[in-house]
């Protein structure tokens, strides 16, 4: 009953302020009014059942919130069980990668293209997991490595006709030492104030590639950057743009298969203990700069990786296309998908890529309906579209082997 009296008192004030914009017409030249009054109930009318929905839905969380804290029984969602039977999700992998193999074939060249573009964002959402998800290290700077990527290509090519399969692996090389060299003064920062440093270092990279006209040609760009060529099969621009989205494919199998065997590994332990407990981790004896400096570097080698593939796409880039609006997207896949969780950021990136372009239909409305999608997301699911499962340790299994080792 009190959501019913807030959902009238909200209706009824949106009506009174958009009365003076929609309910009177006022003719300057007949010196007439035409009052629209309709117009102001549809409004009072949508504002009432938006916030009655808004804050139903609200309480179910809060409800749902309560319960999940008083069980002490693990929730298992349908979800869960879905992947959890290989009966469900063999046949459903199967169907993805087949899906994927004929996406060239089923889709547009234009269609094609943006598919591309949202598995680049896959790659650096997982290279930014890495940091921010794992090691709980937050990263604003994130695309200075992505750029360091993309012109280490673009340089060599362009001064020393270095091929794109030569600076693939460079341009990891080149990422990964930028990530060790910002990681060395951040060993003692945390929270903001390495949000701060590492917000600056991008900027820093991005002012010298715009200042430093004479070798990376400045605002300018470069221009004329070569595609791959894999034995003369991506010849033509068709060929060339499905030869992309195959690479990014194998590409992004390569990061899934890597980061998940990194997240189940002894490191990927030391960053999820980093993340819960920075001091409690070290008191363990973990050792916090290597730990921290593997982290920076690991996720900085698959932003350059990426950004070597992103210069061969566009065969064009410049420092406008490494701002720090490009941090924040990369940042808004993680958080979007759920930090540490490799299937949620792999969602997040196609939602974050995808939804944008196939709200166009909306026209000058596309950028509204999307923004409020994303604060449905994150007010009704803070944890992200795919909560990451942390395993609970047995205790008594723990005493049966401590107890079988003192025997």
């Amino acid at each position: 009953m009190e959501g019913f009296k807030k959902s009238i008192l909200a209706s009824l004030w949106f009506m009174f302020l958009t009365l003076p914009i929609m309910g009177v017409f006022v003719n300057t030249i007949d010196k007439s009014v035409t009052w629209h009054l309709d117009r102001v109930l549809y409004v009072g009318a949508a504002a009432f059942v938006l916030s009655f929905l808004w804050r139903y839905m609200l309480d179910r969380k809060e409800k749902g919130r309560k319960e999940e804290e008083a069980s002490s029984v693990e929730k298992v969602t349908l979800f869960n069980k879905l992947v959890s039977n290989p009966k469900f999700y063999l046949p459903g992998m199967v169907a993805v990668a087949v899906f994927a193999i004929a996406f060239p074939k089923l889709f547009s060249m234009y269609q094609v293209n943006v598919m591309t573009t949202a598995l680049i964002y896959v790659v650096l959402g997982l290279g930014l997991n890495i940091v921010v998800g794992l090691a709980g290290l937050l990263d604003l700077g994130f695309v200075a490595f992505y750029a360091v990527g993309a012109y280490s290509y673009a340089l060599m090519n362009m001064y020393w006709g270095i091929s794109f399969w030569m600076a693939l692996p460079l341009g990891a090389l080149l990422g990964a030492f930028c990530g060790i060299l910002l990681g060395f003064p951040v060993l003692r920062l945390r929270g903001d104030y390495l949000a701060i440093v590492t917000l600056g270092f991008g900027e820093i990279i991005r002012l010298i590639l715009e200042n430093w006209g004479e070798f990376t040609h400045g605002p300018s760009g470069i221009s004329n950057i070569s595609r791959p060529e894999f034995f003369g099969l991506a010849k033509g621009f068709v060929a060339q743009v499905n030869f992309m989205y195959y690479l990014m494919l194998a590409l992004v199998l390569f990061t899934i298969f890597v980061v998940n065997r990194l997240k189940n590994s002894r490191i990927g332990r030391a960053w999820q203990a980093l993340r819960e407990d920075e001091i409690a981790c070290q008191a363990m004896g973990i050792d916090k700069m290597k730990t921290k400096l593997l982290a920076f570097s690991l996720g900085a080698t698959w932003a350059g990786m990426v950004g070597v593939v992103f210069a061969a796409k566009t065969t064009f880039i410049n420092p406008a296309s490494f701002t720090f609006l490009e941090s924040a997207i990369i940042l808004s896949v993680v958080v979007l998908g759920g930090m540490g969780s490799i299937l949620g950021v792999i969602l997040g990136a196609l939602m974050l890529i995808l939804l944008p372009e196939y709200l166009r239909d909306f026209s000058e409305y596309r950028m509204l309906v999307f923004g409020a999608t994303m604060v449905l997301v994150m007010v009704f699911r803070p944890q992200g579209l795919v909560r990451d499962v942390r395993k609970k340790i047995d205790i008594s299994s723990v005493k049966k082997a401590l107890g079988g080792a003192h025997e």
